[in-house]
């Protein structure tokens, strides 16, 4: 799945859309992405200057939007009425740093999966090496629900 597919799915837009591509993708089960950091991105500016260190929470909330795709496709959530939205994080956990030029791997595994309430154990990896997991849970709302 590539970033127009991930656009037509996720809500998201720049400089928050975090998925580049969805490299594997099994209903219910589990899925792969990737997020591709880049210099140029706006948090750089600030975090941290002279020294570039890509966010702790940016790397669970791209493990988020990989997870809120396994979600959509899986729950045959209609497009445009329903939005993903964090419901909670347990047992995050950041284990190296992730600068500019890196590629994330982002691996999510269902633990539960329901529109209610949905749990996966995240886990993030650099040229192999974990950077981060943390079990991300997530849940479906109607639009009208999440704009009162």
């Amino acid at each position: 799945m590539d970033v127009h597919e991930i656009m037509e799915i996720l809500p998201h837009r720049y400089p928050l859309l975090l998925v580049d591509r969805i490299l594997e993708f099994e209903e219910g089960k589990r899925i792969v992405g990737i997020k591709n950091v880049s210099v140029n991105e706006p948090y750089f500016q600030g975090h941290f200057p002279g020294f570039p260190l890509f966010p702790g929470v940016y790397i669970l909330e791209a493990m988020a939007q990989v997870g809120g795709i396994l979600m959509i496709k899986s729950l045959k959530l209609e497009i445009g009425k329903y939005a993903v939205v964090f419901a909670g994080v347990d047992e995050a956990r950041f284990k190296r740093p992730v600068f500019p030029g890196d590629q994330i791997v982002m691996e999510l595994e269902v633990i539960s999966l329901k529109k209610t309430l949905s749990k996966m154990r995240g886990t993030a990896k650099v040229e192999g090496k974990t950077v981060a997991e943390a079990t991300l849970l997530a849940a479906a709302r109607r639009l009208e629900e999440v704009r009162r």
